[in-house]
């Protein structure tokens, strides 16, 4: 085994590792995009039911995104984009119903 195998076999550890990273970073990153949003869908609906003031809509804010991340964080990428879908989905029959609601 020459001194290129080792080079061409540092090299290939070296990309599967940034792949890695890569795919892991990408997958935190949306799975933080995902709480603060539905943390955020909670938190304004919860001021409106309640109409408590901003610091605890700050306080509901961070409870409900770091609950929510604490549950989303054995889950895979899969896993998320099906969250994802299915929360869309909901967001769509709910402005059905406001839109045809009397």
């Amino acid at each position: 085994m020459g001194i290129s195998d080792k080079v061409g076999q540092l090299v290939n550890s070296v990309q599967s590792g940034a792949k890695n990273a890569s795919s892991s970073v990408f997958v935190w990153i949306l799975k933080a995009i995902t709480a603060f949003f539905v943390a955020l869908t909670l938190a304004m609906v919860g001021q409106e039911l309640v109409t408590y003031g901003t610091l605890s809509f700050v306080l509901v804010l961070l409870v409900a995104g770091f609950g929510l991340g604490k549950i989303m964080s054995g889950w895979s990428l899969g896993s998320v984009l099906i969250f994802d879908l299915i929360c869309v989905l909901v967001a769509l029959l709910l402005r059905m119903y406001v839109l045809i609601a009397p």
